[in-house]
Protein backbone atom coordinates (compact mmCIF):
# COMPACT_ATOMS: atom_id res chain seq x y z
CA UNK A 1 0.00 0.00 0.00
CA UNK A 2 1.38 3.38 -1.03
CA UNK A 3 1.50 5.87 1.83
CA UNK A 4 1.25 9.63 1.47
CA UNK A 5 4.22 10.05 3.83
CA UNK A 6 6.43 8.18 1.39
CA UNK A 7 5.30 10.29 -1.55
CA UNK A 8 5.97 13.45 0.47
CA UNK A 9 9.44 12.17 1.40
CA UNK A 10 10.25 11.43 -2.26
CA UNK A 11 9.17 14.90 -3.42
CA UNK A 12 11.08 16.56 -0.59
CA UNK A 13 14.28 14.64 -1.41
CA UNK A 14 14.11 15.60 -5.07
CA UNK A 15 13.40 19.26 -4.29
CA UNK A 16 16.11 19.44 -1.61
CA UNK A 17 18.72 17.51 -3.57
CA UNK A 18 19.66 15.29 -0.65
CA UNK A 19 18.11 13.15 2.05
CA UNK A 20 19.73 15.18 4.83
CA UNK A 21 18.34 18.48 3.55
CA UNK A 22 14.92 16.91 2.95
CA UNK A 23 14.96 15.63 6.53
CA UNK A 24 15.75 19.13 7.80
CA UNK A 25 12.86 20.65 5.84
CA UNK A 26 10.45 17.92 6.95
CA UNK A 27 11.73 18.11 10.54
CA UNK A 28 12.43 14.38 10.56
CA UNK A 29 15.53 12.26 11.03
CA UNK A 30 17.51 11.09 7.99
CA UNK A 31 16.73 7.48 8.86
CA UNK A 32 12.96 8.10 8.83
CA UNK A 33 13.13 9.82 5.42
CA UNK A 34 15.28 6.99 4.04
CA UNK A 35 12.87 4.37 5.38
CA UNK A 36 9.85 6.11 3.87
CA UNK A 37 11.60 6.40 0.53
CA UNK A 38 12.60 2.74 0.55
CA UNK A 39 9.07 1.67 1.50
CA UNK A 40 7.63 3.75 -1.37
CA UNK A 41 10.00 2.16 -3.89
CA UNK A 42 9.07 -1.30 -2.59
CA UNK A 43 5.37 -0.51 -2.96
CA UNK A 44 5.87 0.77 -6.51
CA UNK A 45 8.14 -2.12 -7.46
CA UNK A 46 10.98 -0.02 -8.83
CA UNK A 47 13.78 2.39 -7.99
CA UNK A 48 12.94 6.08 -8.08
CA UNK A 49 16.41 7.46 -7.33
CA UNK A 50 19.99 6.55 -8.16
CA UNK A 51 22.01 6.95 -4.95
CA UNK A 52 25.73 7.67 -4.85
CA UNK A 53 27.91 9.09 -2.09
CA UNK A 54 27.85 12.50 -3.81
CA UNK A 55 24.37 12.97 -5.25
CA UNK A 56 20.92 11.62 -5.96
CA UNK A 57 19.50 11.48 -9.47
CA UNK A 58 16.10 10.45 -10.75
CA UNK A 59 15.69 7.14 -12.51
CA UNK A 60 13.48 7.01 -15.59
CA UNK A 61 10.62 5.71 -13.43
CA UNK A 62 11.33 8.40 -10.84
CA UNK A 63 11.12 11.19 -13.41
CA UNK A 64 7.74 9.90 -14.60
CA UNK A 65 6.42 9.51 -11.06
CA UNK A 66 7.69 12.90 -9.83
CA UNK A 67 5.18 15.08 -11.69
CA UNK A 68 2.15 13.29 -10.29
CA UNK A 69 3.74 12.88 -6.86
CA UNK A 70 4.37 16.62 -6.66
CA UNK A 71 0.77 17.31 -7.63
CA UNK A 72 -0.48 14.89 -4.95
CA UNK A 73 1.59 16.56 -2.22
CA UNK A 74 0.49 20.06 -3.29
CA UNK A 75 -3.17 19.02 -3.41
CA UNK A 76 -2.99 17.50 0.08
CA UNK A 77 -1.26 20.60 1.48
CA UNK A 78 -3.85 22.87 -0.13
CA UNK A 79 -6.73 20.70 1.09
CA UNK A 80 -5.41 20.77 4.65
CA UNK A 81 -4.91 24.53 4.45
CA UNK A 82 -8.44 24.99 3.08
CA UNK A 83 -9.89 23.02 5.98
CA UNK A 84 -7.97 25.18 8.46
CA UNK A 85 -9.11 28.34 6.70
CA UNK A 86 -12.73 27.17 6.88
CA UNK A 87 -12.24 27.13 10.65
CA UNK A 88 -10.94 30.70 10.43
CA UNK A 89 -7.26 29.91 10.95
CA UNK A 90 -4.19 30.15 8.74
CA UNK A 91 -1.98 27.11 9.13
CA UNK A 92 0.42 24.71 7.53
CA UNK A 93 3.83 24.86 5.84
CA UNK A 94 4.87 27.56 3.40
CA UNK A 95 8.29 28.14 1.84
CA UNK A 96 9.49 31.52 0.54
CA UNK A 97 12.83 32.66 -0.90
CA UNK A 98 14.11 36.23 -0.66
CA UNK A 99 17.34 38.21 -1.24
CA UNK A 100 19.71 38.53 1.69
CA UNK A 101 19.83 42.26 2.41
CA UNK A 102 16.13 42.92 1.88
CA UNK A 103 15.26 39.86 3.94
CA UNK A 104 17.45 40.94 6.84
CA UNK A 105 16.58 44.63 6.84
CA UNK A 106 12.88 44.67 5.98
CA UNK A 107 11.21 41.33 5.19
CA UNK A 108 12.02 39.61 8.47
CA UNK A 109 10.97 42.54 10.70
CA UNK A 110 7.70 42.79 8.74
CA UNK A 111 6.94 39.08 8.96
CA UNK A 112 7.65 38.47 12.65
CA UNK A 113 4.49 40.20 13.98
CA UNK A 114 2.37 38.40 11.37
CA UNK A 115 3.78 35.01 12.38
CA UNK A 116 3.16 35.82 16.04
CA UNK A 117 -0.51 36.42 15.19
CA UNK A 118 -0.72 33.17 13.20
CA UNK A 119 1.34 30.62 15.16
CA UNK A 120 0.02 27.65 13.16
CA UNK A 121 1.79 28.82 9.99
CA UNK A 122 5.04 26.90 9.47
CA UNK A 123 7.16 29.32 7.43
CA UNK A 124 10.52 28.38 5.95
CA UNK A 125 12.26 31.56 4.75
CA UNK A 126 15.35 30.92 2.62
CA UNK A 127 17.57 34.00 2.32
CA UNK A 128 19.87 33.87 -0.71
CA UNK A 129 20.94 36.35 -3.39
CA UNK A 130 20.92 33.74 -6.15
CA UNK A 131 17.91 33.61 -8.46
CA UNK A 132 16.16 30.42 -7.39
CA UNK A 133 13.77 28.50 -9.63
CA UNK A 134 10.56 28.80 -7.63
CA UNK A 135 8.78 25.83 -9.17
CA UNK A 136 11.55 23.26 -9.41
CA UNK A 137 13.15 24.27 -6.09
CA UNK A 138 9.88 23.75 -4.26
CA UNK A 139 9.05 27.31 -3.22
CA UNK A 140 5.52 28.58 -2.72
CA UNK A 141 6.72 32.08 -3.55
CA UNK A 142 9.81 34.21 -4.07
CA UNK A 143 10.45 37.86 -3.20
CA UNK A 144 12.20 39.77 -5.98
CA UNK A 145 13.51 43.30 -6.37
CA UNK A 146 13.25 44.34 -10.01
CA UNK A 147 11.71 42.94 -13.15
CA UNK A 148 10.60 39.30 -13.26
CA UNK A 149 11.43 37.81 -16.64
CA UNK A 150 10.30 34.25 -15.84
CA UNK A 151 6.90 33.78 -17.51
CA UNK A 152 6.27 30.73 -15.31
CA UNK A 153 5.73 33.06 -12.36
CA UNK A 154 2.69 35.15 -11.43
CA UNK A 155 3.87 38.38 -9.78
CA UNK A 156 2.13 40.55 -7.21
CA UNK A 157 3.47 44.06 -6.59
CA UNK A 158 4.27 44.72 -2.94
CA UNK A 159 5.66 48.24 -3.27
CA UNK A 160 7.82 50.44 -5.46
CA UNK A 161 11.60 50.17 -5.26
CA UNK A 162 13.39 53.39 -6.16
CA UNK A 163 17.10 53.06 -6.90
CA UNK A 164 19.53 55.79 -5.93
CA UNK A 165 22.85 56.76 -7.48
CA UNK A 166 25.11 57.48 -4.53
CA UNK A 167 28.68 57.78 -3.27
CA UNK A 168 30.46 58.80 -0.10
CA UNK A 169 31.08 62.51 0.56
CA UNK A 170 34.80 61.66 0.62
CA UNK A 171 34.72 60.13 -2.86
CA UNK A 172 32.80 63.09 -4.29
CA UNK A 173 35.25 65.54 -2.67
CA UNK A 174 38.16 63.70 -4.30
CA UNK A 175 36.69 62.92 -7.72
CA UNK A 176 34.03 65.59 -8.13
CA UNK A 177 30.26 65.21 -8.23
CA UNK A 178 28.91 64.13 -11.63
CA UNK A 179 26.04 66.31 -12.88
CA UNK A 180 25.18 64.53 -16.15
CA UNK A 181 25.01 61.02 -17.55
CA UNK A 182 28.14 61.72 -19.62
CA UNK A 183 30.05 62.61 -16.46
CA UNK A 184 29.42 59.11 -15.09
CA UNK A 185 31.58 57.56 -17.81
CA UNK A 186 34.74 58.87 -16.12
CA UNK A 187 33.82 57.64 -12.64
CA UNK A 188 34.47 54.40 -10.83
CA UNK A 189 31.44 52.12 -10.57
CA UNK A 190 30.54 49.55 -7.95
CA UNK A 191 28.30 46.95 -9.56
CA UNK A 192 25.96 44.20 -8.43
CA UNK A 193 27.31 41.17 -10.29
CA UNK A 194 23.95 39.38 -10.38
CA UNK A 195 22.85 42.17 -12.74
CA UNK A 196 26.17 42.92 -14.46
CA UNK A 197 27.75 46.18 -15.63
CA UNK A 198 24.82 46.88 -18.00
CA UNK A 199 22.68 47.78 -15.01
CA UNK A 200 22.85 51.57 -14.93
CA UNK A 201 19.81 52.50 -17.00
CA UNK A 202 18.21 55.94 -16.76
CA UNK A 203 14.85 57.27 -17.92
CA UNK A 204 15.04 60.10 -20.47
CA UNK A 205 12.44 61.65 -22.82
CA UNK A 206 14.07 59.65 -25.62
CA UNK A 207 13.80 56.39 -23.71
CA UNK A 208 16.12 54.40 -21.50
CA UNK A 209 19.85 55.19 -21.70
CA UNK A 210 22.53 52.77 -20.55
CA UNK A 211 25.58 54.25 -18.84
CA UNK A 212 28.80 52.26 -18.36
CA UNK A 213 31.07 53.58 -15.63
CA UNK A 214 34.53 52.11 -15.12
CA UNK A 215 34.36 48.90 -13.11
CA UNK A 216 35.97 49.49 -9.74
CA UNK A 217 34.40 46.57 -7.90
CA UNK A 218 31.78 43.90 -8.49
CA UNK A 219 29.97 42.00 -5.72
CA UNK A 220 26.82 39.94 -5.33
CA UNK A 221 25.64 41.29 -1.97
CA UNK A 222 23.81 44.55 -1.34
CA UNK A 223 25.27 45.18 2.14
CA UNK A 224 28.79 44.94 0.77
CA UNK A 225 27.98 47.20 -2.19
CA UNK A 226 26.74 49.86 0.23
CA UNK A 227 29.76 49.44 2.49
CA UNK A 228 32.15 49.72 -0.47
CA UNK A 229 30.47 52.96 -1.52
CA UNK A 230 30.69 54.28 2.06
CA UNK A 231 34.41 53.39 2.01
CA UNK A 232 34.86 55.75 -0.96
CA UNK A 233 35.63 53.12 -3.61
CA UNK A 234 33.24 54.52 -6.20
CA UNK A 235 29.63 55.24 -7.19
CA UNK A 236 26.92 52.64 -6.65
CA UNK A 237 23.34 52.36 -7.87
CA UNK A 238 21.55 51.02 -4.81
CA UNK A 239 17.93 50.31 -3.88
CA UNK A 240 16.54 52.86 -1.46
CA UNK A 241 15.91 50.08 1.06
CA UNK A 242 19.69 49.59 1.28
CA UNK A 243 20.99 53.13 0.78
CA UNK A 244 18.29 55.06 2.67
CA UNK A 245 19.69 54.81 6.23
CA UNK A 246 23.24 55.66 5.09
CA UNK A 247 21.95 58.71 3.20
CA UNK A 248 19.98 59.92 6.22
CA UNK A 249 23.08 59.48 8.38
CA UNK A 250 25.29 61.40 5.94
CA UNK A 251 27.54 58.43 5.14
CA UNK A 252 26.31 58.43 1.52
CA UNK A 253 25.14 61.28 -0.69
CA UNK A 254 22.55 60.89 -3.44
CA UNK A 255 23.78 62.08 -6.86
CA UNK A 256 21.51 63.98 -9.27
CA UNK A 257 22.56 63.59 -12.92
CA UNK A 258 19.37 65.09 -14.35
CA UNK A 259 17.59 61.77 -14.95
CA UNK A 260 16.28 59.07 -12.66
CA UNK A 261 17.24 55.40 -12.79
CA UNK A 262 14.57 53.16 -14.30
CA UNK A 263 11.66 52.53 -11.95
CA UNK A 264 11.42 49.14 -10.28
CA UNK A 265 9.13 47.29 -7.87
CA UNK A 266 9.41 44.66 -5.18
CA UNK A 267 7.32 41.62 -6.04
CA UNK A 268 6.07 38.45 -4.49
CA UNK A 269 5.80 35.81 -7.23
CA UNK A 270 4.34 32.32 -7.15
CA UNK A 271 4.56 29.51 -9.73
CA UNK A 272 1.96 29.71 -12.49
CA UNK A 273 -0.70 27.04 -12.38
CA UNK A 274 -0.46 26.62 -8.62
CA UNK A 275 -3.42 28.06 -6.75
CA UNK A 276 -1.97 30.43 -4.12
CA UNK A 277 -3.14 29.57 -0.63
CA UNK A 278 -5.05 31.93 1.62
CA UNK A 279 -2.01 32.17 3.90
CA UNK A 280 0.20 33.26 0.99
CA UNK A 281 -2.33 35.93 0.04
CA UNK A 282 -2.53 37.01 3.68
CA UNK A 283 1.26 37.33 3.87
CA UNK A 284 1.31 39.42 0.68
CA UNK A 285 -1.43 41.73 2.00
CA UNK A 286 0.39 42.11 5.31
CA UNK A 287 3.67 42.99 3.57
CA UNK A 288 1.96 45.62 1.40
CA UNK A 289 0.56 47.31 4.50
CA UNK A 290 3.84 47.02 6.41
CA UNK A 291 6.00 48.45 3.62
CA UNK A 292 3.64 51.23 2.54
CA UNK A 293 3.62 53.00 -0.83
CA UNK A 294 5.89 54.88 -1.02
CA UNK A 295 7.77 52.52 1.30
CA UNK A 296 8.86 53.70 4.72
CA UNK A 297 12.59 53.16 3.93
CA UNK A 298 12.72 55.61 1.00
CA UNK A 299 14.40 58.89 2.10
CA UNK A 300 12.16 60.77 -0.37
CA UNK A 301 9.03 59.02 0.90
Amino acid sequence: MIKVEGIAAFVAVVEAGSISEAARRLRLSKSVVSERLAELEKSLGGMLLHRTTRKLTLTEDGAVFLERATRIVRNIDEAAADMAERRGTLSGPIRIAAPVTFGRMHLGPALYPFLAEHPEIELTLDIDDRRVDAASDGYDAVIRNGAIADNRLVAWKLTRSRRLLCASPDYLARRGTPSSLIDLNSHRGIFYTNRGVADWRFQTPEGAILVRAKLALGMNNGDMLRDAAIAGLGIALLPAFIAGPAIREGRLAEIDVGYRPEAEFIYMAHPEGRNPSAKLRAIADHLKKSFGDPPYWDPAG
